[in-house]
């Protein structure tokens, strides 16, 4: 069954947004700012098989740096043209939309066009990842998918049917041209499409943890009440780039019950090796949070000195159902060794 999001319901999906980001996908605060001015409330969230599954879907969300977004901030009409373009280049109009990810800002992003678009409640990542070709659609190389770039006064970039790898590498090129972020639009699929190649129920995660994170005061009870694996309760020792690739951060950590805690992160923590042991790594879900405060910590938020509290989600079941999704978010997709395995 589909159900109803409210104005005041916005806090609790972005906090479970936020969880679900694993430390990446920008924080939902500034993109919430835009959505409640703009969606006419309430709004219906559709499950998948309330559409008809012939019904032409397109996935919104931005790309590039989510820093730089917060620097210049998008229009409520971010996704009208390239929608526009997608739509022309399959020949049929959308008429549903879900989100390109729903770990941190992107999973409010669909909620801009939902006057216009059914909103489906489904997401092709089922939390944040870093690349562009670990779309779920793209993972499992669906073809005809057309996908559209729009952040320029006018125009905008569509690259149709390419291979997943050229979307990474060109769509890269049009965010720098951009100024750093753009709009996406993910199309030439449908709602039944969303059935077998995206993460289904995902922006209802997302509520119901962001709702029991906030119902809750103290870091344990919060923990508890989320259902999250505790993974270490500490401080930050260290933080600096790994010597073998400057891409990869790692963060030292003196946890209280003086275990030793590694995290290996990229754009979002990838790893968390504990006394040596791999206790959890993407597509696990890996959180830094504010033990105070009880917010999550982007990654470039994790500096020396901070308190902070570690926590594991259970990965999407999506990616771990098929080896061949498995091998697409694990350590070693980043160049990472002997990270792939967790230990008993």
């Amino acid at each position: 069954m589909g159900w109803t999001l409210e104005r005041d319901g916005l806090a609790a999906l972005g906090t479970g947004a936020s969880l679900l980001g694993g430390g990446g996908g920008g924080t939902p605060r500034l993109m919430a700012m835009g959505v409640e001015q703009s969606v006419a409330w309430p709004l219906r969230v559709n499950d998948v098989e309330e559409l008809d599954p012939a019904t032409p879907c397109v996935a919104v969300g931005i790309g590039g740096s989510t820093m730089v977004f917060g620097e210049r901030l998008p229009g409520s009409d971010l996704f009208v043209d390239a929608i526009e373009s997608v739509d022309r280049w399959t020949g049929s109009r959308a008429a549903a939309v879900c989100a390109t990810e729903v770990g941190g800002m992107n999973a409010l992003a669909p909620l801009l066009v939902a006057r216009e678009l059914a909103l489906v409640d489904a997401d092709l990542m089922g939390r944040a990842l870093p690349y562009l070709d670990q779309f779920s659609l793209l993972a499992d190389d669906l073809p005809g998918i057309a996908i559209a770039v729009s952040a320029w006064t006018r125009g905008s970039l569509l690259l149709a049917d390419a291979r997943p790898a050229d979307v990474e590498h060109v769509l890269r090129a049009a965010f720098q041209a951009a100024g750093g972020w753009a709009g996406i639009v993910i199309g030439g699929f449908t709602v039944g499409d969303l059935e077998e190649h995206a993460i289904r129920g995902t922006l209802a995660r997302a509520r119901a943890l962001g709702e029991a994170w906030l119902t809750q005061a103290g870091i344990g009870s919060r923990i508890a009440a989320i259902g999250a694996q505790p993974l270490a309760l500490g401080r930050v020792a260290q933080v600096g780039p790994d010597p073998a690739d400057v891409r990869v951060r790692v963060i030292d950590i003196a946890a209280d019950d003086g275990a030793v805690v590694r995290l290996v992160a990229r754009s979002e923590v990838v790893a968390c090796v504990i006394d040596g042991a791999v206790a959890a790594r993407s597509p696990d879900i890996i959180d830094v949070i504010d033990p105070q405060t009880g917010a999550v910590l982007q990654v470039e938020e994790i500096a020396a000195g901070r308190s902070v509290a570690v926590v594991g989600l259970e990965a999407p079941a999506w990616w771990t159902s098929q080896p061949d999704r498995l091998a697409q978010v694990l350590p070693s997709r980043y160049g990472l060794t002997g990270l792939d395995e967790v230990s008993a």
